[in-house]
Order: structure tokens, then C-alpha cells, then sequence
């Protein structure tokens, strides 16, 4: 009865690239975008924000 030999430095770096991928994953998914996805949200915040500028009306100004 052999038991496989395992070199404990190496297990501790495959281990730790395994957690690192895992965390690469998720922000991959949680802020990867394309450029194309990016310049559209810029250009619907634009769009809006001038829109909402566009309804505002400027107070008289009074002379005291």
C-alpha cells in the first residue's frame, strides 16, 4: 500500500492559481464589457442628461 506522493509547495501554487482564475471569472463577469457596450451607456447618459437639462428653467433675475 503505496500513498501517492505529493509535493506540498507545488499543491500550494496550483491551489493557489485555481483561486486566482476563480476570481479572475467573476470579474470578468461582474465588469467586463465591450467597448461598444460602453460607449452606448455613455451615449444614453448624454442623451439624458440633456434631455433633463433641456426641461429646466432658468429663474428670473431679479434686481434688488
Amino acid at each position: 500500500m503505496s500513498a501517492e506522493v505529493v509535493n506540498l509547495r507545488q499543491f500550494r501554487k496550483k491551489q493557489a492559481r485555481s483561486e486566482k482564475e476563480k476570481q479572475a471569472e467573476q470579474n470578468r463577469i461582474s465588469f467586463g464589457r465591450t467597448k461598444a457596450e460602453k460607449h452606448l451607456t455613455k451615449a444614453l447618459n448624454d442623451k439624458a442628461t440633456q434631455t433633463h437639462e433641456a426641461g429646466h428653467i432658468d429663474p428670473a433675475k431679479t434686481e434688488d
